[in-house]
């Protein structure tokens, strides 16, 4: 018997249509085959567009999507929610029980929701003739659900970024400590879970604070990603690369064999990072030196691990770069005198414990006194007279060099005066000038005004710049010592032959002699290769008109083949050690009647 009107009248419709004209949601009544009996004015205004309640009765719900999509022509992606809920009044008919739905369609050309609320409808014997629905405008819901959701996303890919920014380098993307220390620390868990060991390698580029300084932090940069690239390719996934600062990385090799397993991997690094790096239209080459240490027998610990790893790094230095050392004990009590070294280095400054001593330079052939070098000594309250062997380096590394060179300038030019006062000739003052010195902004100023308070006249004195250091930017040093000889100051290199400076370099320096190394000194006359090595520097001063003086000459062999072969300049033990002021004013009077500038 199909569903009419009255049989909806039966059910108090009169009553229905007060209470539910002015309600704000959509209710509504269909038949079996989706035909409206009731709709209120909600569901005419929001959903259907029709004119008013009696339009709908009798009509499906294609009819109003057809005409829907009338008026949206241009739009045949479109659709409306007469070709979708239709499926959901089969459902609640096919189940016989209230359910609920979200639909979704094109309302007025606009992409509306809808929360719905649909059950069967049964006559008065109780069987299923229809489903009565009730539904919600929630499109303003959706859109901030949406709304909401983006935000979270948003703050979610931030939290990510943020994190992943703090626990990464932003110049290479690797791991920086903090995350290091957590993935080494887990390394140590597992490897102590599995009895294994791990490996940890700390690597230090050599000689890069030269690059940065003479062509940039761009460069510098560069260079830092480039060999991180390089390396990268190399790291199994089980272990990590870190970049701890600078030009500091550190290796976690999980799961290590044995010494020679870590030995061969440290040296295909080496190798791999010893290959041209072309940046901005420089070739440049790298070498790394690498510290080990191992667990359990190192360190069972992160923090003694790295410290152990970083000492071991240190010796690699030491031995002269492009190396690489495994830990042993000795190496922690060389970081902890290094470390009190420092500490005391830098009070050394306040407690005026540096002394400025003198070596005389003499004339082999005549035993005439031509002058004398200002070494630095510092005479500490416990440790005694310390030699620059052990705190020049460290002074080097963090910064002291300037204020130590000007401090044993000062002394020694003081002492200089002092000695013209008194009537003594002590011939030419030669002191050393660390390459930072030489490119600190004041120095020139400095110098002059030092001279100036000192009295001394500027061709008394001679610097001292080592090969080595000249080289790490051999332009900004021609410029800066090209001034300093313009004052009629001389110029010479010290540890000649160590540096590998060349020849095109060599005849733009204003250089007046050349320092023959101690290294290549002391095993003549009976070594042929500092035989050679000797005679050869000696030869190219002659032809470049230059003096020469060997330095760290002992004995009378080597004296006498020296100056057989045309250096007659000397210095060394065989004359003189180094000697305090006093001592050498002493020298100075013996000699008087010998000096021969």
């Amino acid at each position: 018997m199909p569903f009419e009107l009255k049989d909806l009248k039966e059910h108090n419709s009169e009553l229905l249509n007060l209470l539910t004209r002015h309600l704000p949601d959509m209710l509504w009544v269909k038949d079996l085959d989706g035909v409206y009996v009731y709709a209120n004015q909600a569901i005419c205004d929001g959903l259907l567009m029709a004119k008013d309640v009696s339009e709908p009765i009798g009509k499906g719900d294609v009819f109003f999507a057809l005409r829907e999509r009338e008026l949206h022509r241009d739009e045949p992606s479109w659709h409306t929610f007469g070709e979708l809920c239709f499926n959901s009044d089969i459902d609640v008919i096919k189940n016989n029980k209230a359910m609920k739905f979200e639909e979704y369609g094109n309302v007025k050309g606009k992409l509306t929701y809808l929360e719905v609320y649909k059950a069967p409808f049964y006559d008065k014997d109780g069987n299923v003739v229809g489903t009565v629905g009730a539904g919600r405008d929630i499109t303003e819901l959706k859109n901030i659900q949406s709304d909401l959701e983006r935000s979270l996303k948003t703050l979610d890919e931030q939290r990510e970024t943020l994190e992943y920014q703090a626990n990464h380098d932003s110049l290479t993307n690797l791991p920086n400590r903090a995350l290091f220390m957590d993935r080494l620390n887990q390394s140590i868990n597992i490897a102590r879970r599995d009895n294994k060991k791990l490996a940890l390698l700390f690597i230090d580029l050599d000689h890069f604070k030269e690059i940065n300084d003479s062509l940039g932090h761009e460069i510098g940069d560069k260079i830092l990603v480039e060999f991180t690239r390089v390396i990268s390719t190399r790291i199994r996934s089980a272990d990590t690369l870190s970049r701890l600062g600078g030009d500091e990385f550190c290796v976690i090799l999980n799961d290590v064999r044995d010494v020679d397993s870590i030995t061969d991997f440290i040296l295909e690094l080496m190798e791999m990072s010893k290959n041209a790096y072309l940046i901005d239209n420089h070739t440049l080459y790298m070498s790394m030196s690498v510290g080990v240490s191992i667990y359990p027998n190192d360190g069972v610990s992160a923090g003694a691990l790295l410290k152990n790893a970083d000492a071991a790094m240190y010796k690699a230095k030491d031995s002269g770069r492009s190396a690489y050392s495994f830990y042993d004990e000795k190496m922690t009590a060389t970081a902890v005198e290094r470390v009190y070294l420092e500490m005391e280095l830098r009070k050394a400054f306040v407690r005026d414990e540096l002394v400025a001593y003198f070596q005389p330079q003499m004339n082999g052939k005549t035993g005439a006194l031509v002058g004398m070098e200002a070494l630095a000594r510092w005479n500490h309250s416990t440790m005694g007279l310390v030699f620059p062997d052990r705190f020049i380096p460290l002074a080097e590394s963090n910064g002291m060099i300037i204020e130590l060179d000007r401090i044993i300038m000062t002394q020694a030019l003081g002492q200089f005066k002092q000695w013209k006062l008194d009537g003594l000739n002590p011939g030419k003052l030669s002191m050393n000038l660390a390459i930072k010195q030489l490119e600190s902004e004041d120095f020139y100023d400095f110098i002059i005004n030092l001279l100036d308070l000192k009295s001394c006249s500027y061709e008394n004195i001679e610097f001292e710049i080592t090969e080595s250091q000249i080289m790490k930017n051999p332009e900004k040093s021609i410029e800066i010592l090209n001034k300093i000889s313009d004052l009629g100051i001389s110029i010479a290199i010290d540890d000649f032959g160590t540096g590998y400076s060349s020849l095109a370099y060599l005849k733009r320096l204003p250089i007046k002699k050349l320092k023959i190394d101690k290294s290549f000194v002391d095993n003549l006359p009976t070594d042929a290769e500092d035989v050679a090595i000797s005679k050869t520097i000696i030869s190219l001063c002659e032809n470049l008109n230059l003096k020469v003086i060997a330095e760290g000459v002992e004995t009378v062999e080597q004296k006498d083949f020296l100056l057989k072969n045309g250096c007659e300049f000397i210095q060394g033990y065989f004359y003189s050690k180094p000697l305090k002021a006093e001592d050498m004013t002493n020298f100075i009077i013996k000699y008087a009647s010998k000096v021969a500038l």
